[in-house]
């Protein structure tokens, strides 16, 4: 640790400070911080902007986030101690990957610090908005962003009787979303059977290239293609090899944001899926 971050870290802890609310009420908290990008995006959505004291640095990164824009007109922090104690808030919202240094020297001081975990359904991720909503104060917001999701799912569910298209979510990095996912649940509310199991895929793996060729979906959903960077992904739906496959297996677009997080974010996931699902079915 650094003299500086172990000064302002002493500093804190010998003037006692404490920005946590104790007691049976409590008032909605005026300064909120967010180190966890899905936490990010649901805060965005239920807080006052005024609320908002900083956001995680991840939210601004456009390849992997649905607020860049609103993200870098906000604060944003690297999840360092000394930086949230200089933000002075009385509430931070942390998930359970967040840095355990940084949690630790926070429930030192008494900073009153909300631990997520990660959504694998579409209920936890639900809850996750209620519970985030109520925290800073405006539960009202939390329950119509709920009701827009619950909505956007009805929209985008399969006409009934439609066969499920065999496709497989491939992530930017070479990983692919099995059993137990959102993703994956999400796969199946929009028409599509999550076929990641044919890969010896369970919750979360590497799919080998090798493996795809002599097995492919009917549908290999991937980022759309970000300029400048070339991902594994996009190096594979390149490969010289796919082209022997390419009349079995068709290409959908599911955008990177999508894969990371539940919460406001299920609301372009929904979208995305049913225009990959029309797609395939309109383009045989």
């Amino acid at each position: 640790m650094s003299l500086t971050r172990r000064a302002t870290i002493g500093a804190a802890l010998s003037l006692g400070m404490s920005f946590g609310l104790t007691g049976p009420a409590r008032a909605s908290p005026r300064r909120v911080v967010s180190l966890n990008p899905c936490l990010d995006t649901i805060l965005v959505h239920v807080a006052d902007r005024a609320q908002i004291a900083a956001l995680s640095h991840y939210a601004r990164e456009r390849h992997g986030s649905t607020i860049a824009d609103v993200a870098r007109t906000l604060p944003m922090t690297y999840e360092s101690a000394e930086e949230i104690i200089s933000l002075a808030p009385d509430l931070v919202l942390a998930s359970q990957h967040s840095a355990a240094a940084t949690r630790g020297a926070l429930a030192r001081l008494k900073i009153d610090v909300a631990t997520f975990g990660v959504p694998n359904t579409v209920d936890e991720s639900l809850a996750q908005i209620g519970e985030v909503a109520r925290l800073v104060g405006r539960p009202e917001r939390g329950a119509a962003l709920t009701a827009r999701i619950q909505s956007e799912l009805a929209a985008c569910a399969p006409a009934p009787g439609q066969r499920p298209i065999r496709a497989l979510v491939f992530q930017a990095r070479g990983l692919a979303a099995g059993e137990g996912t959102l993703v994956d649940e999400m796969m199946r509310r929009t028409g599509f059977e999550n076929v990641a199991a044919r890969y010896g895929i369970n919750f979360w793996g590497t799919v080998q290239l090798e493996r795809l060729i002599a097995d492919p979906p009917e549908l290999l959903l991937t980022g759309a293609p970000q300029q400048g960077a070339t991902t594994w992904s996009e190096r594979l739906m390149s490969h010289p090899a796919l082209a022997r496959v390419a009349p079995r297996m068709r290409r959908g677009v599911f955008p990177e944001p999508c894969l990371y997080c539940g919460g406001p974010v299920l609301l372009q996931t929904a979208a995305a899926l049913a225009r990959a699902r029309t797609d395939f079915w309109s383009n045989p």
